[in-house]
């Protein structure tokens, strides 16, 4: 049975990251040999082979090195939260967490939602990484984020979600259309109208799928993986789109003014839930962020669903 050391793991992880010896050698502040020797001594170790060493190029992970890789991680996490905890003079739980958030869920709620959870959790500090679903995915499997904010797209089975609300899809109109005066629209109102389309993997798919379930072809006229583009161009009154998270405004960031209508069909709402790595036991302080997640969907808290966006059109 070897003997792994933090040290040695530090080093793995690093190299890994940076992608050559150099760059990790100089992030940890020690020599390039240091880092070669540790990661020889881990390699013979363990009889496997983490790194393809390429000449002059850098290094890249073999398939069981990425494995190995994910799990180091994992325990240098648990080690920094075991020697941070130690420190602690009070029961309060320390750490760091790297938190995933899909793009428009962060811009509208993890301002809130972050200044919430360090008020109330002075002790742990927490690192943001944005993306589409497929960021979102590869990085809780790959280790680089341990819980994360999102949709529950194409959720592979090693991947647990938790649910946090169900949001419903709106007609987003310019102000001065005909149907944004009214109550609510159906997908049939809309048949021939210039549909703007959030282009992001697997929102896409959703919002398509919206349009087969009740036998329309949409009249797509622009594409965009920029929510907020999407909305000036409505804005302007190039189009509508349809959208489930919604700001509580509805005036664009150049000064257009939109109205969110519902939508009368009875539609597939997009689900939002907290997803970690089913294999992965959480550590306290990703526990701890877990239950701010859940308390805050919850109902009587900021964002429970019926407060997350207007229910009528603003003008």
């Amino acid at each position: 049975m070897m003997n792994i050391s933090l040290r040695a793991l530090r080093y793995v992880v690093a190299t890994a990251d940076s992608g050559n010896l150099t760059e990790a050698a100089r992030r940890l502040n020690v020599s390039q040999p240091s880092i070669s020797a540790a990661i020889a001594q881990f390699e013979a170790g363990c009889g496997v082979q983490i790194f393809v060493r390429h000449h002059g190029k850098g290094v890249t992970t073999t398939i069981a090195g990425t494995r190995i890789i994910n799990e180091a991680r994992l325990l240098l996490n648990h080690a920094r939260d075991f020697g941070q905890n130690a420190q602690a003079m009070a029961d309060e739980v320390r750490g760091e967490i790297a938190v995933g958030c899909f793009w428009t869920i962060a811009t509208h709620f993890m301002p809130s939602l972050l200044s919430g959870f360090a008020e109330n959790h002075p002790g742990i500090t927490v690192s943001l990484d944005e993306g589409d679903q497929q960021l979102i995915l590869d990085a809780l499997i790959s280790g680089r984020t341990e819980i994360a904010l999102s949709y529950e797209f194409a959720r592979p089975e090693e991947i647990v979600a938790e649910p946090l609300a169900e949001l419903s899809p709106y007609a987003v109109l310019h102000v001065d259309h005909p149907l944004a005066r009214r109550d609510s629209v159906s997908m049939a109102d809309l048949r021939d109208e210039p549909f703007i389309l959030l282009d992001l993997p697997h929102s896409r798919d959703y919002f398509m799928s919206l349009f087969r379930s009740v036998g329309i072809e949409p009249q797509i006229v622009f594409r965009s993986r920029a929510y907020e583009l999407t909305r000036g161009l409505v804005g302007h009154g190039r189009g509508y789109t349809i959208q489930n998270v919604l700001p509580r405004t509805q005036t664009t960031h150049d000064g257009g003014r939109v109205a969110s209508v519902p939508i009368t069909d009875r539609l597939e709402p997009v689900r939002v839930v907290s997803l970690r790595l089913r294999r992965q036991a959480p550590r306290p302080a990703v526990e701890v962020f877990a239950r701010h997640l859940k308390s805050s969907f919850s109902p009587g808290g900021v964002f429970a669903p019926g407060t997350l966006s207007p229910t009528r059109t603003v003008r």
